[in-house]
């Protein structure tokens, strides 16, 4: 979902205060659907394939991975915006604002935002392939630790 909402949030929306409502309703719904991929995909396929005992290692290596991640977001966004998108500080007029530094920051943030979401789409689609595959691994390998005990 963050695809679809990035583009319309800054393509599809108008630059203007005038429609301040269409960025509020925009950004609630993409902060709603964004936020889904750790509580609704991440921690259930680790509940079932991960063994108990290093549960709470993967989920805490998991949380510091997209963090680290994350943290390049803004230096990647300003690198992007000046070295592709020709942003320019010093035509930039700080009381008036700058329609091209808008135009120039609104595609580097674009390309920041559906570069990273393509490419979790990429990492994602074949868990539909492989997961059920992974999970009875898991299940017949707890089974034979049980038997074991």
């Amino acid at each position: 979902m963050g695809i679809p909402f990035s583009w319309i949030l800054l393509t599809v929306i108008p630059q203007s205060v005038d429609y301040w409502y269409a960025f509020a309703v925009t950004l609630f719904f993409m902060g709603i659907t964004i936020s889904w991929c750790a509580t609704s995909a991440n921690n259930p396929m680790f509940a079932e394939v991960v063994p108990p005992k290093h549960r709470t290692m993967i989920y805490a290596f998991d949380r510091a991975f997209e963090g680290s991640f994350a943290s390049l977001a803004a230096p990647a966004v300003g690198l992007v915006t000046e070295k592709i998108y020709g942003y320019d500080t010093k035509t930039v007029n700080l009381a008036h604002g700058s329609a091209e530094g808008a135009y120039a920051l609104s595609r580097g943030l674009l390309t920041m935002m559906i570069v990273p979401f393509g490419v979790c789409v990429l990492f994602y689609s074949p868990l539909y392939l492989v997961f059920k595959h992974d999970r009875e691994n898991a299940k017949l390998t707890s089974f034979k630790e049980q038997e074991l005990v």
